[in-house]
């Protein structure tokens, strides 16, 4: 199976799959931050690409805060791992209480990574949504249902490692989904990488811009703008 030196190698590594879409303008590379933006940078880079990001929060079940029990993204978007939630026997108010805390995070990041910058047109264009793996995938499937409401034409998953069931949900809710190495038991998404140090607020907004010094100014995204 695939191994990563970090999430940059990741990148130029994925981004070798999509070498037909070099050229077309039609394309914009979306991360989930913060750890899907270096990678989904070098797929930008690679096909000359806007950059921007879908923030997305995952919920966590209280006490245990690292296992999902869910995500949300703006717009009113709640995922919700039935699953989890039916086995924990988590209350609506308990869901409810993790929604609102993340939402001010949620919002503090939308308005923090962009420096300012609109949300990238999606309307009628090739989104390619990108994280550094899925575990559970319930913070991908917020993510594509945040991109969805943007009406891309085509909507594309890439990601360097998953679970084969993960991958399977997440393709059903898309047009195609990529993904490098497809491995049974993902515990942790870092144990695929020699170097998975946290991602931070700064590396975000010094990737995002300087892939925005790098290209035109892009059309600002309708009801987006209260972010800058």
């Amino acid at each position: 199976m695939m191994h990563f030196h970090d999430r940059r190698d990741a990148g130029q590594r994925l981004a070798q799959a999509f070498d037909g879409y070099r050229g077309d303008p039609s394309v914009v590379v979306l991360a989930l931050p913060r750890g899907g933006v270096p990678v989904a940078y070098e797929i930008a880079k690679h096909l000359d690409a806007p950059l921007d990001v879908v923030v997305v929060r995952k919920l966590g079940v209280p006490g245990h805060e690292e296992l999902a029990m869910g995500a949300i993204a703006l717009g009113g978007i709640r995922i919700v791992d039935r699953d989890v939630v039916d086995r924990l026997r988590i209350s609506r108010d308990a869901l409810d209480s993790a929604a609102e805390q993340e939402l001010a995070e949620l919002d503090r990041r939308e308005r923090a990574f962009r420096s300012g910058r609109p949300g990238v047109t999606l309307r009628s264009r090739t989104a390619i949504l990108v994280d550094d793996g899925l575990a559970t995938g319930s913070t991908m499937q917020a993510a594509i249902a945040a991109v969805r409401a943007r009406e891309p034409a085509r909507l594309i998953v890439a990601v360097p490692v998953a679970p084969p069931e993960a991958c399977e949900a997440i393709a059903q809710r898309v047009d195609e989904v990529i993904c490098l190495t497809l491995a049974r038991h993902v515990f942790a998404i870092g144990q695929w990488y020699d170097d998975f140090a946290q991602t931070t607020d700064a590396e975000v907004r010094a990737l995002l811009d300087a892939r925005a010094r790098a290209l035109p100014p892009s059309p600002e995204v309708p009801g987006t703008a209260h972010h800058a």
